[in-house]
Formats: structure tokens, C-alpha cells, sequence
């Protein structure tokens, strides 16, 4: 079992996850979160719920899929 992140690390993440979408404004259409809370949230101004890890774990799954379709399209 490992250790909950703490929320400087939490933060840290999800600043990272941001970056993988490509900024704030394609994280927020993914997130379907206004920019301005993306912004809050990296910066620390609000918490990260468990809540928004798993929107966000599962938007990088929905990209993932889409960039694997985009690799096979161009890789035939």
C-alpha cells in the first residue's frame, strides 16, 4: 500500500498533469474546469480532492487513447 500524497505533492502532480495536457487552457476544456480554478489549484489557493485526481487520471486515459488512435492513423 503506499502512502497518500501529501498536498504539496498532490499539487506538484497535478501542476505535472496540467503541463501533459498541454497548459491550463487544454486542461481546463478537458477537466471541464475553469481556467482560473486550474490556476488556483496549481498554485495551491485550493485543495486537490481525490475527486479531481480521478477526473484527472481519467482524462490522461481518454488522451491516451486518443494519441494511440492518432499513432496507429499515421503509422500504417
Amino acid at each position: 500500500m503506499t502512502a497518500p500524497l501529501s498536498p504539496s505533492d498532490r499539487r506538484d502532480h497535478f501542476a505535472h498533469c496540467v503541463q501533459v495536457f498541454g497548459g491550463p487552457t487544454p486542461a481546463s476544456r478537458r477537466l471541464d474546469i475553469d481556467q482560473r480554478a486550474i490556476r488556483r489549484f496549481v498554485s495551491g489557493e485550493l485543495p486537490i480532492s481525490d475527486s479531481l485526481l480521478a477526473d484527472t487520471a481519467k482524462a490522461l486515459r481518454a488522451l491516451i487513447e486518443e494519441a494511440t488512435a492518432a499513432e496507429a492513423a499515421i503509422a500504417r
